[in-house]
């Protein structure tokens, strides 16, 4: 691994003040993150079948997104393969009104109307 995983109270990519915001930008930003965790959104995923999910995402890198979703406490690894903890299911419900946006916008461009 290149990079270590942001953590809160350190300076990260983008900024040196240390807020937690901030690092979790920087972690939820990197290459594939995001997708990773949307992935795990309906339950847990062996190893191989995350990475098909990913499409073209290389098994180093999910292996590089995966430590660093586990130093954070969003991902878990169990009998069944990769899932979120708790918090990890409390981020991706944070994330629900980016969601919601998302299909607001669909719709609009759909009528013609990106605004």
């Amino acid at each position: 691994m290149s990079e270590r995983a942001p953590v809160p109270g350190a300076a990260v990519r983008g900024s040196r003040s240390g807020r937690p915001v901030m690092a979790l930008l920087d972690l939820l930003g990197r290459r594939w993150a995001l997708r990773v965790l949307w992935e795990l959104r309906e339950g847990p995923l062996a190893f191989r079948a995350l990475q098909g999910r990913c499409e073209a995402m290389s098994s180093s890198v999910l292996n590089q997104r995966l430590a660093e979703m586990r130093a954070a406490g969003i991902v878990e690894r169990s009998e069944s393969g990769y899932r979120l903890t708790a918090e990890g299911r409390r981020l991706l419900d944070g994330l629900e009104p980016l969601q919601a946006w998302a299909e607001r916008w669909e719709a609009r461009t759909r009528r013609g109307g990106g605004r």
